[in-house]
């Protein structure tokens, strides 16, 4: 039985399409996003490593569904989905960042939040962040981006945030401040999986 030149081409190009859908697109992942508050325009790929985009990877644990997982010698962050699966996203992890360790509760969350620098922040560096002693409003220029995902134990507020970033190429590095920062694209995908109370465990070197 011969196979038609044609055929052989038709099926091979099933086979690519088929190859092709089993990775993540994922410039359909970051595309623009024209209903947000703030409209974000579409991520630029090259600025972010391959291994530091949203997907969902193999991953064993002992965690329940719905944990969130912060590795942050690793610079990633890991929403549990059961069965040995869970969605991993990059992570730059800024000096507040240390300073959490073991379980915390997600104790509210925020779109597009407001941004207050801390006192030490300000005695860092007072000509960059005094002037938003008063707080600034949300928007694209706001260092918690698109959301800000607040821990808390013991009902008070840890001061640490997962939050989005304007700075997508700190993703994956260590940075001066800030805690948790994601890719905007990829902290409104966690906001919209997360709910208050949703345990978090924050894993340090």
């Amino acid at each position: 039985m011969s196979i038609s030149r044609r055929g052989l081409l038709v099926g091979f190009s099933a086979l690519l399409a088929g190859c092709a859908e089993t990775g993540p697109n994922f410039r359909l992942l970051y595309a623009a996003r024209p209903e947000e508050k703030f409209p974000l325009p579409a991520m630029p790929l090259e600025r972010v490593k391959p291994e530091l985009r949203r997907q969902e990877v193999a991953y064993e644990t002992a965690h329940p569904a719905g944990t969130i997982v912060v590795d942050t010698p690793m610079r990633r962050l890991y929403y549990v989905l059961g069965d040995g699966r869970a969605m991993r996203y990059g992570i730059g992890v800024g000096r507040e960042g240390y300073a959490l360790a073991g379980s915390a509760y997600i104790g509210r969350k925020a779109e597009w939040p407001s941004w207050t620098p801390t006192p030490n922040m300000i005695r860092r560096d007072p000509d960059r962040n005094l002037r938003y002693a008063g707080g600034l409003p949300g928007g694209l220029n706001n260092p918690l981006g698109a959301r800000a995902i607040y821990l808390y134990r013991d009902g008070r507020d840890t001061m640490f945030r997962i939050h989005g970033t304007n700075q997508p190429q700190s993703i994956g590095l260590a940075m001066s401040s800030g805690c948790v920062r994601m890719l905007n694209h990829d902290v409104i995908d966690l906001y919209e999986r997360v709910t208050p109370g949703g345990r978090v465990v924050v894993l340090q070197a």
